[in-house]
């Protein structure tokens, strides 16, 4: 086993959440609660690093053998928390996949109320590395508000506000149609952060009533179903990330997706 400070291997976190058993900060609290060992040795720090030769176990048994990375896309329901576990006894996304899916975890989230596109995948880095701002994935959504957006509001909005002392960077804001006293917006940003649309638009004095998610950087929801998943084949999976393909490791005989 590497000590932290030898420059040598990969966080042991980082190993178990690639080897698809949890996402990373499972596996710190595993290693909190003395479920994984090291060569025999129950870890007691999650500041190690460990290379192919470390034996690892998670509470007795050894990792399984990395798997080729996979993603899906998953209409979410409003209604649905996105958490494996969730405190308050709410149904959750992963309560409510299809069955033939595997263990998985979320890129990102969508919050209780929100609906849309999901994208889901049985590797923790992988989903960490996509979900991070520098990838400048854009991310899209169908919005419903309560209210008449004006032009000022849209300039105001590109150029960026600080609300509650967040600063939130530029989104920008299409007016598609007004209906009534409602109005629908196509709502473009790269930052995600929490419940970053429905604060904004509460600061200026707008209810969001829908709010669907219909693009996460290059896939799109299209036509999918509430409730359903669609699994990206290798092929498209490597042709949209481009030049972050080296996230996704080489295939090592997995079945072949069936969509």
């Amino acid at each position: 086993m590497n000590s932290e400070t030898n420059g040598k291997g990969e966080r042991i976190a980082k190993v178990i959440a690639r080897a698809g058993v949890c996402s990373r900060r499972e596996a710190e609290r595993y290693i909190a609660d003395g479920r994984v060992s090291v060569n025999g040795a129950v870890l007691d720090t999650p500041a190690c690093l460990v290379t192919e030769a470390d034996e690892i176990t998670v509470d007795g048994k050894p990792l399984p053998e990395k798997e080729q990375t996979r993603v899906w896309r998953y209409h979410k329901p409003a209604g649905l928390v996105t958490s494996h576990k969730d405190p308050e006894g709410r149904k959750t996304v992963f309560d409510n996949l299809p069955p033939s899916l595997p263990r998985v975890i979320s890129v990102g989230r969508l919050d209780l109320n929100s609906e849309g596109l999901l994208l889901l995948t049985n590797d923790g880095a992988f989903a960490r590395a996509m979900e991070h701002p520098s990838t400048g994935w854009i991310r899209r959504y169908r919005v419903r508000i309560h209210g008449r957006i004006t032009p000022d509001v849209i300039r105001k909005l590109a150029d960026g506000v600080t609300v509650d002392g967040v600063r939130y960077a530029g989104v920008r804001v299409v007016l598609d149609k007004e209906q009534g006293t409602n109005s629908w917006l196509t709502v473009s940003l790269t930052e995600g952060k929490n419940r970053e649309i429905r604060r904004l638009m509460d600061y200026f004095g707008f209810k969001v009533t829908r709010l669907i998610r219909v693009a996460y950087g290059p896939f799109q929801l299209g036509t999918l179903a509430p409730g359903e998943a669609d699994e990206i084949t290798g092929k498209a999976l490597r042709e949209q990330v481009g030049s972050k393909a080296e996230l996704i490791p080489a295939k090592r005989g997995h079945p072949k997706s069936s969509k």
